[in-house]
């Protein structure tokens, strides 16, 4: 059993093997919280969790004859605005009177085997005997509205899901001004706010900051999650490691503008929120209509951030990511973009493949400039039609000509996106996103399509997939280079203008609903200007996502480290390309650019014809090992074991869930002069009673040594040990593979 209820008492426990979420009805006919941490044994009674008897002296209290009772002193599961709180809401709502006064009170439960999905929004997915699925009714008994609450808790997992839906059975609109979906009150502030922040090329990287009162928070306003800020927000004890203490995380499952934020009130009170962007946001509620707000993941830790990221890792590979895609492989990949940006054609696209291709590679991919008249960054985006200049036979004689050497053919689109110089802005000008009082913004000589209407995905629909039908596409990869301004649609009219952005991210996940249900067997993988919109709600349609457009080896380090906090590192897209690279002019080895772009989906962006024979027989050997190791990298728990961030190293390893075998990559990033004689590396997840042996090697090394002691790197060069040196320079790396011994 997953889910306790004290009808009696109206108390709610929510628990599994590792975690315990308790809250009840107040006295008042609200929700209050009393516990969410490490799993506790079921009680007849957890009202003691709770304090409602300290008056206090400023406060407004709820009940004329209970002045210790008041909202603003206690932990509260979905607070309102208007009564005796003044901490920022879970939910505010415009009635018809002006009045933005509500008030839910509880009016019942049910209980759900499995989970079910939100209308409309990707969500993660469970069947009967994986989850429960708990759904707490509110009622404003006075405006005749529903408020219901969705938990649900997973048989295996540290994290529990939740969100909001409103429904209106009164008589009137109403206009929602703010509806999170979670809103949880937590009874001290002694955290480290971590979060994944960053900009174009060097996104998600981590940063930390101490509760302190008041509001913390990140956001973006963008239209999409954006570069700058990742819809994640984690709370870390400050002695938690990567390995050990307590740490809690929020994650939403959303692609478009969000808040998430932290506010330490005059009692030290945490109360988390996550939600759509209040900013920008109205939604009229007509009567006979619902509301389902996103989904967000939060998840609980006693064993460290590594315990976070395990959970979450195991959580979205089996009830995020399409079933279809949970256990197969990713294939190796060439991008010819960097190799020939828009300068190419059909017989120089299939000398690039055929190299491939005797190097290993599995699925070719022609980027940007195969339609319209795309020969720069200037035109032709909306004119979904291939350039016969370019490509005289069409993309599908292309792909025909690709797969009859046995590789794979993908396709790139930027399907929200629209040319001023384009054959289709011409046809409609008015699907483009612009106030009709004031001149565009430019960016990326591109504009934004209007997904708040339905033709304009139709059309989209309709276009890429005669393309999948046609070439017979194995792979899209979606682009989505800029942000939306001028955040208007004629088709809304002037009083629904609020619906906007929800509306556009809405037209973006049918457009994806549509083509992925309909060609399950293509694998899509998400982009927006590298990782502009590297999120769960991407997630569920794309089970992998090109993290940045940023390929230096060394830099990748802080993006792949950032990026693993949340995302199944299958789900990373990480590839090779050409040096000097092309977003840092950065020069490193073939074998350092190989071993961070492993932990990942593997692939290359450069054109394998331009390499000498020892670089392609270092490349095929760099193939043969990914492809003998990527079960484990796509099944295998992750571990951070150095931060880049914090050192002039980085590291990293997979464990299988066996403990049988294990994946190292270890880097350093610039030479040290005169180096400690003695350098080990402390690795994690390993069976401490076993003996392992690495890379093959003769010798085994136990597994608690290896944990305690660590493993021996090989030896550096001190300035005058070059006959015993191993290693020596700046960008130095090293991949081990170890086996257990019996296993």
């Amino acid at each position: 059993m997953l889910i306790f209820i004290n009808e009696e008492l109206n108390q709610f426990h929510l628990t599994n093997k590792t975690v315990s979420y308790i809250f009840h009805v107040m006295k008042n006919g609200e929700l209050g919280q009393l516990y969410y941490g490490k799993r506790l044994e079921n009680q007849a009674d957890f009202s003691h969790f709770g304090a409602y008897h300290i008056p206090t002296a400023a406060s407004c209290h709820v009940e004329k004859d209970d002045p210790a009772f008041s909202l603003e002193t206690v932990c509260q599961e979905y607070p309102v605005y208007g009564t005796t709180d003044f901490r920022e809401p879970a939910i505010s709502l415009r009635h018809p009177s002006g009045s933005s006064v509500s008030k839910f009170e509880y009016a019942g439960y049910e209980v759900l085997d499995g989970k079910e999905r939100i209308p409309g929004l990707p969500s993660t997915f469970a069947n009967a005997g994986e989850a429960s699925t708990l759904v707490i009714t509110l009622i404003d008994n006075l405006r005749d509205i529903k408020l219901k609450l969705y938990y649900t808790i997973f048989e295996n997992s540290s994290s529990i899901t939740r969100h909001a839906s409103l429904e209106n059975d009164g008589e009137h609109p109403i206009d929602i001004e703010r509806l999170m979906s979670l809103s949880l009150d937590l009874n001290d502030h002694d955290f480290m706010m971590v979060h994944l922040a960053g900009a174009w090329s060097r996104e998600r990287h981590v940063k930390e900051r101490k509760l302190q009162t008041g509001i913390q928070s990140i956001s973006s306003i963008r239209g999409a999650s954006s570069h700058q800020h990742n819809p994640f927000l984690a709370l870390k004890r400050p002695h938690t490691t990567e390995n050990n203490g307590e740490a809690y995380s929020f994650h939403f499952v959303y692609s478009g503008n969000f808040l998430a934020q932290a506010e330490v009130d005059h009692y030290n009170t945490a109360r988390i929120q996550i939600g759509i962007h209040p900013f920008q946001f109205n939604w009229r509620l007509n009567p006979g209509e619902a509301f389902h707000a996103p989904e967000v993941v939060m998840t609980y830790s006693d064993l460290g951030l590594n315990g976070l990221t395990q959970s979450l890792h195991t959580l979205y590979r089996e009830h995020l990511i399409a079933p279809v895609w949970q256990k197969r492989q990713r294939p190796v990949v060439i991008n010819n973009w960097e190799a020939t940006y828009f300068d190419f054609n059909a017989e120089k696209i299939l000398v690039i493949a055929r190299q491939a291709k005797e190097l290993g590679v599995e699925l070719f991919v022609l980027d940007d400039g195969w339609f319209g008249k795309r020969n720069d960054d200037t035109t032709s985006l909306g004119d979904w039609f291939t350039d016969p200049d370019k490509l005289p036979g069409g993309i599908e004689a292309l792909s025909r000509a690709i797969q009859n050497e046995g590789m794979q053919f993908g396709l790139w689109f930027e399907p929200e996106m629209i040319s001023e110089e384009s054959d289709l802005y011409e046809k409609h000008p008015d699907w483009v996103i612009y106030d009709p009082e004031r001149p565009p913004s430019y960016g990326r000589n591109q504009w934004v399509l209007d997904y708040t209407r339905e033709e304009v995905v139709d059309y989209l629909y309709e276009r890429i997939s005669s393309f999948i039908r046609s070439a017979k596409l194995n792979y899209i990869k979606w682009d989505m280079n800029r942000n939306i301004t001028e955040a208007y649609s004629a088709s809304l009219g002037q009083d629904r203008q609020g619906e906007f952005f929800h509306r556009y991210i809405l037209g973006v996940y049918d457009l994806y609903e549509r083509l992925t249900s309909k060609y399950p067997e293509v694998l899509f993988e998400s982009c927006a200007g590298g990782g502009g919109r590297f999120d769960a709600g991407m997630l569920y349609y794309a089970p992998q996502a090109w993290a940045s457009d940023d390929t230096d080896a060394v830099e990748r380090l802080k993006i792949q480290y950032g990026s693993s906090f949340v995302y199944p590192i299958y789900s990373i897209g990480s590839h090779v390309s050409d040096i000097p690279n092309h977003q840092t002019l950065r020069s490193t080895s073939l074998k350092a650019r190989g071993d961070a772009a492993y932990f990942g989906t593997f692939g290359y962006e450069l054109d394998p014809n331009k390499m000498t024979d020892e670089e392609k027989a270092e490349v095929k050997a760099q193939i043969v090992t990914y492809k003998l190791h990527r079960t484990l990298i796509r099944h295998g728990d992750f571990y951070r074991l150095i931060s880049p961030f914090e050192s002039n190293e980085a590291a990293w390893m997979v464990v299988s869930k066996n403990r049988a075998e294990a994946l190292i990559g270890w880097y350093k990033i610039l030479a040290t002069p005169n180096p400690k004689k003695i350098q080990t590396l402390k690795l994690a997840g390993l069976d401490s009673v076993s003996t392992y042996q690495v890379n093959g090697s003769d010798q085994a090394f136990g597994g608690d040594e290896l944990m305690q002691r660590g493993l021996a790197l090989p030896v550096e060069y001190n300035g005058v040990n070059q006959h015993q040196a191993e290693r020596g320079g700046d960008f130095q790396s090293y991949v081990f593979y170890l086996t257990k011994n019996g296993g």
